[in-house]
């Protein structure tokens, strides 16, 4: 191998890095993040112990690093399954559909999120359920697009965006759970749920309730 085809330290720094984060996601198939210990780690991607600190200063970081990593992942399904603002059923159809296959394509990755979002780390935990609310609020944003909805306040819209991102939150869980003899179970039930919500959007008269309580007040 000549001079040129060698690494950079950067790269190979980097090769590294990488190599603590695959060796993390596939411990964390049967394990929970905070049941590993950097031994462990490092162990699968065959580096010392000392060496882990050279990328990470210790296994929360780690832990925070998989959560964007991951992240890049659940983005790109959920910005795909926001692209269509509307809530008919032929929609929501292919929305689970391409929800199922980035499950399919990232199990490692939907896996630690749906595991560590209640997990025992509250750094993990909050910095995953921040960037979930990051997309709901986007999401929420997306909806003004949907009859009726334009006419909503802020909160409400936020509130359906957060109905709809639990629900397909707890399917990808339920996915992961149960495998592929009940994936159509799994996906045809939160079908109807998604139809059930988008039920009531029309008849929501926003606002409203909250003026109830005011004037209860």
């Amino acid at each position: 191998m000549t001079q040129r085809h060698l690494p950079t330290r950067l790269q190979a720094k980097e090769l590294t890095r990488q190599a603590l984060v695959r060796a993390a996601l596939k411990l964390l198939a049967q394990n929970s993040f905070d049941s590993l210990s950097l031994r462990e780690v490092t162990r699968e991607a065959g580096i010392t112990p000392t060496a882990f600190y050279r990328h990470f200063d210790d296994m929360e970081e780690l832990g925070l690093v998989l959560v964007e990593e991951s992240f890049r992942s659940l983005g790109e399904m959920l910005r795909d399954a926001r692209s269509r603002p509307t809530m008919d059923q032929d929609t929501i159809k292919r929305s689970l559909a391409v929800v199922v296959l980035h499950v399919h394509n990232h199990p490692a990755h939907f896996r630690f999120i749906s595991r560590e979002r209640h997990g025992g780390i509250r750094r993990l935990r909050r910095a995953i359920n921040r960037e979930l609310q990051l997309f709901a609020d986007e999401l929420a944003v997306d909806l003004v697009a949907m009859p009726g909805v334009n006419r909503w306040t802020t909160e409400d819209r936020r509130m359906l965006a957060g109905l709809i991102t639990e629900t397909i939150i707890q399917m990808v869980a339920e996915l992961l759970e149960h495998g592929a003899d009940e994936e159509l179970e799994i996906v045809e039930r939160t079908t109807r749920q998604l139809q059930l919500i988008s039920l009531g959007v029309p008849h929501w008269h926003s606002g409203s309730s909250g003026g109830r309580r005011r004037q209860a007040s």
